[in-house]
């Protein structure tokens, strides 16, 4: 298996040729086992979002990756960028993700005052389920959308240009041959770092 950084701005898979998976074969070394394939993602990240991206290379590990997510065994945390005065300095939103139950557990790290945005915080987000666009949903769901984000930001507030602040910060999870306990970080990017340490 490997873990990579995925980059903002482009797809983790899909019908256009500029693609994560389409890109990993030329950029990861093949494995050297039996039942070696090509190298897969075992889970998505939005367009926009950066971050640590698991990827199976071997045909049993990309079962093994999956089932570890169907089992919600792998333990995911995110950094985000959220808008406004936010109620409360932590909790769970439980608001359904396209008629399914969602679960995302928040911590805010560190909030500044913001002329256009009133403020600005640095959530920690740890999502208990894996619905698609999931942690846009909920924190939207709150009133404090992802700055930059297009789809759930509130009109008058969408930040161009800069893309969504989201960022796929660890992953954490037993490997399912050595069992050992994994755990990969990829450090916040720089355009986070800015907002909070001007």
């Amino acid at each position: 298996m490997a873990i990579i950084h995925k980059p903002a701005g482009i797809l983790v898979s899909g019908n256009s040729f500029k693609t994560i998976a389409n890109a990993l074969p030329q950029n990861l070394k093949k494995s050297n086992l039996d039942d070696s394939t090509i190298p897969q993602p075992v889970h998505r990240l939005d367009y926009g979002t950066t971050g640590v991206l698991l990827v199976g290379k071997t045909a049993s590990s990309i079962r093994a990756l999956n089932k570890l997510f169907e089992n919600k065994e792998i333990e995911k945390m995110y950094y985000a960028v959220s808008i406004g005065k936010m109620k409360e300095l932590g909790g769970i939103i439980k608001t359904e993700v396209d008629k399914k139950e969602a679960q995302s557990d928040y911590q805010i790290i560190k909030s500044v005052k913001s002329e256009r945005f009133e403020f600005l915080n640095l959530v920690k987000l740890e999502p208990k389920t894996g619905r698609r666009h999931q942690l846009r949903v909920h924190l939207a769901s709150i009133g404090n959308p992802i700055l930059g984000d297009k789809d759930y930001g509130i009109e008058n507030l969408i930040l161009n240009g800069k893309g969504i602040y989201l960022h796929a910060y660890r992953l954490e999870f037993v490997h399912p041959f050595t069992k050992e306990i994994i755990s990969i970080e990829d450090e916040l990017p720089q355009k986070f770092l800015k907002l909070f340490n001007p």
